[in-house]
């Protein structure tokens, strides 16, 4: 939208008038013929990528070509939570870079993301999650990010629902917290990002999916959709859990399997969680939308799917363990339910750069952390495609990893692909 817009006189108007003088967020052009770079993925990995490319690299003859609409896929299927608390250095600076562009994001983008920095609590539950706590805090101060490790007292104050009984299955003995961990609005920020993308001249296409590749030898030249043949210097592949589909039209075999992970919501009621709950030994997070929605999920579905829907006795056991954490929630009424489709990698890190083919690029696997990542893998994307090289904070997840056995493995965060 214009600036003018969003004026006290507009909103008036628009509210008075049945919401029938809104204008478009964002335009809805026709294909271009062809573009520097073209950005297959309309979520949010794939628009903060077009947004840095323009913003920070000045490359505007950009596309984002999204074959739904935007913030239909995997950005809306997540559970909001932002953190940077995460086990391997590589992957700590990375996505402490991220999170210190979510707080600053809404005033980057002039659009409320609500980022909300609640903190982040990974419980542990016996005296071997708190000595990996204990070593994950202190690997987490040593890079400079913010790490407090809490004893089980302190938890008791922090969240008095939790079930602190000493005789339960999962007993609660501690935690690590991240303060400046959270949540932010899923929807808002692939809304945001589309929005100053397109200010600075991004072209967003959406019903447009990518079925193949135009090619000049070994090199990508280009895709051919379903709008048309469009032409590029340098095409991105950003689809989240498709990107072993995308990247096998061009004939590339990735080491990525696609796994459904689902999550649910909860009527809701006033504010009874206020920081994000995660265990060591659970695959379990929990959180309180701002809406009042307790918003939960746990462990993906463990086989190759790409539907976004899930297993009902997987979703039971992801109540049964958010249950035994928080026994109040027992009380209240499940709204919806929902699966997205996450990309897993081999060894639980994401792949960003340069694939075997001339041209062509890949921003994928990012397991359970994509949507925290949001903005620091746009800004670092951008920066591969804008300069031809890796920044330093991305060199590590390369895809020739796999092959030359430099695997950054992030077992400790959650459950990885079956068939290693």
């Amino acid at each position: 939208m214009s600036g003018g817009r969003y004026s006290a006189l507009a909103l008036l108007r628009g509210a008075l008038g049945g919401q029938q003088h809104w204008g478009r967020a964002w335009r809805s052009p026709e294909p271009a013929p062809s573009y520097d770079v073209v950005i297959i993925g309309g979520g949010g990995h794939g628009l903060a990528t077009a947004y840095y490319l323009a913003k920070v690299h000045g490359i505007r003859r950009v596309a984002v070509v999204e074959r739904s609409w935007i913030g239909g896929g995997n950005t809306g299927r997540n559970t909001t939570i932002v953190r940077s608390n995460y086990r391997q250095p590589q992957l700590q600076r990375m996505l402490d870079h991220s999170l210190k562009l979510w707080e600053s994001l809404s005033d980057e983008l002039n659009y409320n993301v609500m980022f909300s920095p609640r903190g982040a609590l990974f419980l542990g539950h016996s005296d071997a999650d708190m000595t990996r706590l204990a070593e994950r805090g202190d690997a987490l101060v040593a890079q400079g990010i913010d790490a407090e490790l809490m004893d089980r007292a302190a938890v008791a104050k922090l969240i008095p629902l939790l079930d602190m009984s000493p005789d339960v299955h999962w007993p609660v003995q501690g935690g690590l917290m991240q303060w400046r961990g959270g949540t932010a609005r899923h929807d808002a920020v692939a809304w945001g990002f589309a929005r100053a993308a397109d200010r600075l001249g991004v072209d967003i296409i959406e019903n447009c999916e990518v079925t193949g590749y135009v090619r000049d030898g070994e090199r990508v030249t280009g895709v051919t959709t379903t709008r048309g043949t469009i032409a590029a210097s340098k095409v991105a592949i950003c689809v989240a859990g498709n990107s072993g589909h995308v990247a096998g039209l061009a004939g590339l075999r990735l080491p990525i399997e696609s796994h459904t992970l689902q999550a649910y919501v909860t009527e809701a009621v006033k504010p009874m969680i206020d920081t994000v709950i995660m265990s060591q030994s659970l695959h379990c997070y929990i959180s309180q939308s701002d809406k009042g929605g307790i918003v939960a999920g746990g462990d993906p579905d463990f086989f190759p799917s790409y539907a976004q829907r899930g297993q009902p006795l997987r979703l039971e056991d992801a109540i049964a363990q958010a249950l035994a954490l928080v026994p109040a929630l027992s009380r209240l009424r499940m709204v919806r339910c929902w699966a997205g489709v996450t990309d897993m990698s081999f060894d639980g890190s994401p792949i960003i750069g340069d694939t075997p083919m001339d041209g062509l690029y890949l921003n994928g696997g990012w397991c359970y952390g994509g949507f925290k990542a949001t903005p620091g893998s746009g800004w670092l994307y951008a920066h591969h495609l804008a300069t031809g090289k890796p920044h330093d904070l991305a060199a590590p997840f390369d895809l020739a990893r796999f092959a030359e056995g430099r695997t950054i493995d992030e077992a400790g965060v959650g459950p990885m692909p079956q068939h290693r």
